[in-house]
């Protein structure tokens, strides 16, 4: 379970997040909704642990632990997993060899025994075969020449493999079309689990009609102004943001 409470976080003189308090339950597919501005992106890399960012004060406990001083690859290891808007390319990375690492590195923090080759490939080349990730997609170095798409789906594939307990999707659907949204979005239902939340950040409707949630938060003036079910996606498809601008502006 991820619970946040009363998030205070800065850059420079300007404080971003406002005291956001919001809990996402074991199982729970929770989304965030939000005008451009809000913190909706500063908040997932906060959890993460991205630098550059100053937490005031405030608490982000994963399954009971304030994660805030461990490591970005310490929270990692706790089952946190991040899915950025914009997936970088590692031009001399191959894409096996950062799946290898990363998995292994995993087994390791948890005290399980490493994977040899062959047991990755057939665990790598199952999980490919589910998302669309071609075998010449993996023989390349990481995202390089990928289109955006396909890069979504390689992070798609790298939480199906690591099997976090609390993934972070962070606009996955930037940049993509209606297929490779359809694809990336079954990926991700197939990971839905009693033991594995998803906080889904995302500006539209179109992403929300694939991956269904069960509780959509609006937030606004670096906080959670308003929460509910499915249907508050839809009426904000509906008005848009303007009540929730409105009141920023106040």
């Amino acid at each position: 379970m991820l619970e946040i409470k009363n998030l205070h976080v800065s850059v420079g003189d300007r404080e971003i997040l406002k005291g956001l308090t919001l809990t996402v339950k074991d199982g729970e597919v929770a989304a965030i909704m939000g005008p451009n501005g809000t913190g909706k992106s500063t908040l997932s890399y906060v959890i993460a642990g991205r630098e550059g960012y100053d937490v005031t004060q405030g608490e982000v406990l994963l399954n009971g632990e304030n994660i805030l001083d461990l490591d970005p690859h310490e929270r990692a290891a706790r089952g946190l997993f991040l899915a950025f808007q914009y997936p970088v390319e590692i031009p001399g990375v191959a894409t096996m060899q950062f799946l290898k690492a990363t998995l292994n590195a995993q087994r390791r923090s948890r005290g399980e025994p490493e994977l040899q080759t062959p047991d990755l490939m057939k665990r790598v080349r199952d999980a490919a075969a589910k998302l669309g990730v071609s075998q010449e997609m993996l023989r390349r170095p990481l995202n390089s020449g990928f289109s955006g798409g396909e890069k979504k789906r390689m992070e798609v594939l790298q939480m199906a493999l690591l099997e976090p307990s609390v993934g972070i999707l962070d606009e996955t659907d930037s940049g993509l079309d209606i297929d490779a949204l359809r694809v990336v979005s079954e990926g991700v239902n197939t990971l839905r689990s009693p033991h594995r939340s998803f906080l889904v950040i995302t500006h539209y409707q179109r992403l929300l009609d694939y991956i269904r949630p069960d509780t959509v938060h609006v937030m606004a003036q670096g906080r959670i102004q308003r929460s509910g079910g499915p249907e508050l996606a839809l009426e904000l498809e509906k008005n848009g943001y303007r009540d929730y601008i409105a009141e920023e502006a106040a």
